[in-house]
């Protein structure tokens, strides 16, 4: 009886450390999972992709991310400053790359050496078919929403709609396309590394900002949006 009981002491302390351990292994990054950034489940890396491209947004592969930025600010240039069209400029860079790899080739002809063989460049089937099918999913999503909003169905997403073309009017209105897109490719850059790097820290801010924007918006969506009348779906007569 007595070792029964001492097991039973034992096995209850063991129980007690066992949950004392577990409270205090809590920490504030476990409070924090619950609020991630664009309601990411897994890691950051997995979000983006987790292939080359994930690798390249996250600076593992420093010296493409860096060559990217690069390529990026020189095609800035070119098409921002040198003063000519897009037209122009895209054809004059393929006159000069094909024109280059012609001479390359019948230089080599000439010099009786062998070129490197390249790889072929073929889209498979699967790819296209994968490809059609997320654009398609897309396009449905677009065309369901555009079908909502002209009915008059749903006044939220009317008025998120309204409020980011014009925000996007404004935008466009002190910057040119070319700018935006270089403005858009360093962003896509550089923000996936930062927020990698400081994830906790975000993902907390953004908790703390998604409980007042929750707290405000149901503030407003029971004083205004649900007072707005609605059309009910008329039923017809037999």
């Amino acid at each position: 009886m007595m070792e029964n009981s001492q097991d039973l002491c034992n096995t209850e302390g063991d129980g007690d450390g066992r949950k004392a351990v577990a409270s205090t292994s809590y920490t504030p990054t476990a409070d924090s999972s619950g609020y991630r950034l664009f309601g990411r489940q897994g890691s950051v890396h997995n979000s983006l992709g987790g292939g080359q491209a994930a690798d390249v947004l996250l600076w593992k592969r420093g010296r493409v991310s860096f060559g990217a930025i690069v390529v990026a600010t020189i095609s800035w240039l070119l098409f921002e400053r040198s003063g000519l069209s897009f037209l122009s400029i895209c054809s004059d860079v393929l006159l000069i790359l094909v024109v280059l790899l012609f001479l390359r080739a019948n230089y080599a002809v000439f010099r009786n050496k062998q070129l490197q063989t390249l790889p072929e460049l073929v889209l498979s089937e699967e790819m296209v078919n994968n490809a059609a099918a997320s654009f398609r999913v897309k396009i449905n999503n677009v065309l369901l929403m555009a079908h909502d909003i002209t009915l008059g169905k749903d006044f939220r997403l009317f008025f998120k709609v309204v409020v980011c073309l014009w925000l996007l009017s404004v935008i466009g209105s002190f910057f040119s396309f070319f700018t935006l897109a270089y403005i858009g490719s360093i962003i896509s850059i550089t923000l996936p590394a930062l927020y990698s790097k400081y994830e906790e820290t975000v993902d907390r801010c953004y908790g703390k900002i998604h409980r007042q924007f929750s707290k405000h918006y149901k503030i407003v969506d029971e004083g205004v949006f649900n007072r707005l009348p609605r059309n009910a779906p008329k039923d017809k007569d037999p």
